[in-house]
């Protein structure tokens, strides 16, 4: 799907796996998948969970891509509840995209693309509160803060608060970012 932009959202694909383990080389990346991804190995099993997840209806995983077809980030709904309509948001950036809106763009496409395609209804997502970049990635992308988790998240012994966002199908669609 591509972006009014430039950037494209397409499946991941067993061509990505070099620039999925740089991505969670990087310090800010660790401990953000299931198991780590340190390896050519383990980022091939992680692109083939990303397949096998979509063909089970239970996550949607894209690569946010550039006109070079170069890897700048990642958008999914997961979690998906279809007797409610409603998914989990994630999404990352590579170093090298941080603070180029590629996550906002990215996210917004992301939203639109869930309500029309896989008929969601209501969309969820949460961020450490220490993280203001991915709270401005929902705001821009026009997710509402709906609350705060206390202390839901443990990274390296410590917790973490979560605020959560939702967006609604039938709210206004915001502008593109």
């Amino acid at each position: 799907m591509e972006l009014p932009s430039g950037l494209v959202l397409r499946r991941w694909a067993a061509r990505d796996a070099v620039s999925v383990m740089a991505a969670f080389a990087d310090p800010l990346m660790r401990g953000q998948a299931a198991e780590p991804v340190c390896s050519a190995d383990a980022a091939e099993r992680w692109i083939a969970d990303r397949g096998d997840q979509w063909a089970a209806g239970t996550s949607y995983a894209f690569a946010v891509v550039d006109g070079d077809d170069t890897v700048l980030g990642h958008v999914s709904v997961g979690s998906v509840d279809r007797r409610h309509s409603i998914g989990w948001v994630s999404y990352w950036t590579t170093a090298a995209a941080r603070g180029r809106g590629v996550a906002s763009r990215g996210c917004h496409a992301l939203a639109r693309w869930a309500f029309r395609d896989v008929e969601l209804f209501r969309l969820e997502l949460g961020h450490r509160v220490n993280n203001p970049a991915s709270c401005g990635v929902a705001r821009a992308a026009g997710f509402a803060v709906e609350g705060r988790q206390r202390q839901k998240l443990e990274y390296d012994g410590m917790r973490y608060d979560v605020e959560l966002h939702a967006r609604l199908a039938t709210d206004t669609e915001p502008p593109s970012p």
